[in-house]
């Protein structure tokens, strides 16, 4: 069967008792660590604990086709419930769980970790299609769902973030729930949280700990280019090349920024007002830039963004020529768009 949806969280946390074999697949391999994590400590006490957990891998079940159903008939040394854990399957091994999923004895919980399966993966479809089976995907979260693991991991330590570092951390964040936690946990540990704490976590905090230097430089290029400050732009050029950030990398930023530009100009020509548009873009705005960007919705028309993303696609394809000097290449694309921003 399919978990999806809202069905997933009460799914985790109180399993269906009939279903003895659980598939978590997609690409946020933190996700499907920690759901899997979860639906195991809801059988056993201690994950750590040998005789009640079991982790195999694919390699191990491809060489002994008869193991896995061995090892989930076994019984436990000490008494109790016992998960089997298995790691990095694929269709390779849909044979083996066929066999597991046909069986009509009671065994232990089969806890089963992928990758990203496609929708035509004979093991997905093996697990979707029986009742004592279930799959869920895992997919990265973003827009709400992140700003609540956010806001969930901080409370955890008595924190929460002030608006505008949610919205840093929010637009930071890349797509594995497992780096996503750790990241907050030492932005916990270095803001001061736990026992008894209730401080708010501020903008700088998160630049300190947590901010993406090379991203920060990336924002600052695109905002500068956008705003049509040559100055600006220029500094910011310098210091991402000095940083060794690639020119391919910039001219991409600069790209999503004017496509957002694009967009939230969109919502406003339908009658939206420009807070409403910025409001709307998922990953949101940075805070502190909220001001900055919606200036730029006001002063960019539709036909000079879509003149200065043709130029900037023209020069990321130079960029990828062979013997093409890219950083003066994309220095020179970047003014010139530049000078679209300032001829309003």
């Amino acid at each position: 069967m399919k978990i999806a949806g809202q069905r997933i969280e009460p799914f985790l946390s109180a399993a269906d008792p009939a279903v003895r074999c659980v598939l978590l697949f997609g690409p946020d391999v933190g996700l499907v660590r920690e759901r899997a994590d979860t639906l195991a400590a809801g059988v056993v006490p201690d994950l750590a604990d040998p005789f009640l957990v079991t982790v195999l891998t694919a390699a191990q079940l491809k060489g002994d086709v008869t193991r896995l159903v061995d090892e989930a008939m076994a019984l436990s040394l000490t008494g109790g419930e016992r998960v089997i854990r298995v790691r990095d399957a694929s269709d390779v091994l849909t044979p083996v769980f066929k066999d597991l999923l046909g069986e009509t004895r009671k065994h232990s919980l089969v806890v089963v970790e992928a990758g990203d399966l496609p929708t035509r993966s004979s093991l997905r479809k093996l697990f979707e299609q029986t009742d004592t089976g279930a799959v869920i995907g895992c997919y990265p979260d973003d827009g709400r769902g992140l700003e609540d693991i956010i806001r969930e991991t901080l409370g955890g330590y008595g924190l929460s973030p002030a608006a505008d570092a949610l919205s840093f951390l929010t637009s930071s964040f890349g797509g594995d729930r497992m780096v996503v936690r750790r990241e907050l946990e030492k932005l916990a540990l270095y803001v001061g949280g736990g026992s008894g704490a209730t401080g708010v976590v501020k903008l700088a905090d998160v630049v300190d700990c947590v901010g993406d230097s090379a991203k920060l430089s990336l924002e600052t290029i695109a905002y500068a280019a956008a705003d049509g400050d040559q100055v600006g732009l220029d500094r910011a050029l310098e210091r991402a090349v000095l940083e060794g950030i690639s020119p391919v990398a910039v001219l991409r930023e600069v790209q999503r920024h004017l496509q957002r530009l694009h967009l939230a100009a969109a919502q406003v020509a339908v009658g939206k007002s420009s807070d409403q548009a910025v409001s709307g873009l998922r990953p949101p705005v940075i805070f502190k830039f909220k001001d900055q960007f919606q200036r730029q919705i006001r002063g960019w028309s539709p036909r000079r963004l879509n003149g200065a993303l043709e130029i900037l696609s023209e020069s990321e394809i130079a960029c990828k020529s062979s013997g093409t000097p890219d950083i003066p290449v994309c220095g020179r694309t970047l003014m010139r768009v530049a000078q679209l921003a300032r001829a309003r």
